[in-house]
């Protein structure tokens, strides 16, 4: 009947064809210039994200004094 064709999954399983549409309808949305800037923001998210939880694996919980019985 009808040839099943085969498609590689790209970045999280869209295709070329998805990625190029969906990076089209963004730049339609957002525009030329406020692409870089989300893009940007996206960016310094992730790393001060990243930073905080180093940050809370090198400080250690404060242990309370046991009260004596």
């Amino acid at each position: 009947m009808f040839a099943q064709s085969v498609q590689t999954a790209g970045i999280g399983g869209f295709s070329g064809t998805e990625l190029m549409v969906v990076l089209g309808v963004a730049v339609l949305l957002f525009g030329g210039k406020k692409i870089p800037e989300v893009a940007k923001g996206i960016g310094e998210g992730i790393k001060n994200f990243k930073q905080a939880m180093r940050a809370e694996e090198e400080t250690p919980a404060p242990v309370e004094p046991r009260k004596p019985a």
